[in-house]
């Protein structure tokens, strides 16, 4: 890739690897800016991502590793945030990063993308859950407090799929989206999940494409060796739909390369 927004470090818990062997594969696979956006900190579910404390650490560690790379990679420091309305912080939302990444990983505080309690999609009607999804994607770019959407469509994570149809589901949600003027991600965590493909879906990539709204490109590593997997598959995904340059930011301004 490119470009790649989106990784992680040990320091949410659920990650591997040193920051250094991350970008050394990055690297390796030719990338020209490569970003980090750990999980931030807040007061919700904290198992799974570093604390406040740990913030300082964090940002002085990926700002370090940038000024003994700037030969050979530009490097950016990110925070991946979790929308949840009552649990966001201003430390984390007023934090001096490139970059925030706003996500849904919480349907009213159910992890439903997390293995742990994938039992609850037993007790919930799907067209109902994804409605709810959408829904807080379109809250998230309302509040215009995030540069970029992370994968957009998560809640096809496991593979259990709307009746409806998706991209009129997911309709306001690109509205507010391009309203707020945000560029979405095209991740490829999901070729490593039950659904085998990655958010968003090109039905959903074509939907965004029409209405103008920039991507970028993001392997979401949570190991070095995951850095520029399935890069062919993305770049040709957004090439099919028509797109030929991607976003990435420095002091949350928006920049393009071609690709």
């Amino acid at each position: 890739m490119i470009v790649d927004l989106h990784n992680h470090t040990p320091l949410c818990n659920h990650a591997e690897g040193k920051i250094d062997e991350y970008i050394l594969e990055a690297v390796k696979a030719g990338t020209k800016v490569f970003g980090f956006a750990d999980h931030a900190p807040m007061d919700f579910d904290p198992k799974y991502r570093m604390s406040f404390e740990e913030m300082s650490c964090y940002e002085a560690d990926v700002l370090d590793a940038k000024k003994r790379y700037k030969d050979q990679i530009k490097i950016l420091l990110g925070y991946e945030v979790d929308y949840l309305e009552g649990h966001m912080d201003k430390r984390v939302l007023n934090a001096d990063v490139d970059y925030l990444i706003g996500s849904v990983h919480f349907i009213d505080e159910w992890g439903f993308d997390n293995p742990e309690f994938i039992g609850q999609y037993e007790h919930e009607d799907i067209d109902e859950i994804w409605k709810k999804y959408f829904l807080a994607i379109e809250k998230m770019a309302k509040t215009k407090l995030f540069d970029i959407v992370g994968h957009l469509d998560l809640i096809k994570v496991f593979k259990f799929m709307p009746n409806k149809d998706i991209v009129e589901i997911a309709k306001n949600a690109l509205l507010a989206i391009k309203e707020a003027d945000m560029t979405l991600e095209i991740n490829v965590a999901g070729y490593r999940k039950p659904i085998g493909e990655a958010y968003p879906s090109k039905e959903l990539l074509q939907a965004a494409f029409k209405l103008g709204i920039p991507i970028t490109f993001c392997s979401d590593a949570h190991k070095p060796e995951q850095v520029n997997l399935y890069n062919d598959q993305v770049i040709k995904l957004a090439r099919d739909v028509g797109y030929n340059e991607c976003a990435y930011y420095e002091n949350r301004e928006r920049k393009f390369l071609k690709f």
